[in-house]
């Protein structure tokens, strides 16, 4: 009875050793190609969240492979234990199917960089300062300070405006004037206004024009540029150095108005 389980004790014995062998090799191995791989892109200036992802991605699909491979060493039929791993990997990828649609959209984001943390954008119906880029939702800060946490799904599935990729932007007015008063006295007013704002750029230049002639209104076009930074503080201060002006100036500004004419006969008995 000895003599039949020495050989099989030594038989597994082997294959124990051998199956630790591979494992220990095998996890160093997948830890070095981990490192490599963070290493890479860490050289490529890729997003911290997307290069420590992406490097226990590498970690653990090579840590899978090799427990599989040690399993065979020892001499456990791998093909139903990776049949196995596959049922579960669908079952779960099922299961948390919109998880992975936030996920895959994230790596999208982290690839391509429409935006960026600290950047201002309008996005998934939500429009905010970028606080965190996360695997599954995006963190904005809404101008009342309120912290909104949109699924990447959907910010890739939209448009996606980013107020904060350009250095400067257009100020956009449409100032209306009444229909009797001096066009280009308002005009070279508010001119003199753009010229005289310290924050408006002299270029791109600013612009004023006729944009078009209104029910109640002749309504004039005013287009500085100014800083990214600068642009909500200039907006307002613009409007209301425009109103105080013009009221100062003798020039209207007309609210929307209906001039009605009737005819009226009285009948006579």
């Amino acid at each position: 009875m000895l003599k039949e389980l020495i050989p099989a004790l030594t038989d597994w014995t082997v294959r124990l050793g051998g199956a630790l062998l591979v494992f220990i090799i095998g996890k160093w191995i997948s830890q070095v190609l981990a490192k490599l791989v963070e290493r890479t892109l860490q050289k490529a200036e890729t997003d911290a969240t997307l290069t420590r992802f992406l490097k226990n991605l590498t970690y653990f699909g090579l840590l899978i492979l090799v427990i599989i491979a040690a399993l065979g060493t020892l001499g456990v039929n791998t093909t139903s234990f990776a049949a196995v791993i596959g049922a579960v990997g669908l079952a779960a990828g099922l299961a948390f199917q919109k998880s992975l649609s936030n996920f895959s959209s994230a790596i999208l984001i982290l690839f391509l960089k429409p935006f960026k943390v600290g950047d201002v954008v309008e996005a998934g119906g939500t429009t905010g300062k970028v606080e965190e880029i996360g695997l599954v939702n995006t963190v904005m800060k809404t101008p009342d300070n309120v912290k909104v946490y949109v699924p990447n799904s959907s910010i890739t599935a939209g448009n996606i405006k980013n107020f904060s990729a350009e250095p400067v932007r257009r100020i956009d007015l449409v100032i209306g004037i009444g229909y009797e008063d001096d066009l280009k006295k308002a005009k070279n007013l508010l001119k003199k206004i753009l010229e005289s704002h310290p924050k408006v750029l002299k270029e791109p230049e600013p612009s004023v024009a006729v944009a078009e002639l209104g029910d109640s209104s002749v309504n004039l076009a005013v287009r500085p540029w100014v800083k990214t930074e600068d642009y909500w503080t200039v907006r307002s201060e613009l409007i209301e150095t425009i109103k105080e002006t013009f009221d100062r100036e003798g020039i209207s500004i007309p609210y929307p108005q209906m001039d009605i004419h009737a005819d009226v006969k009285l009948k006579r008995e």
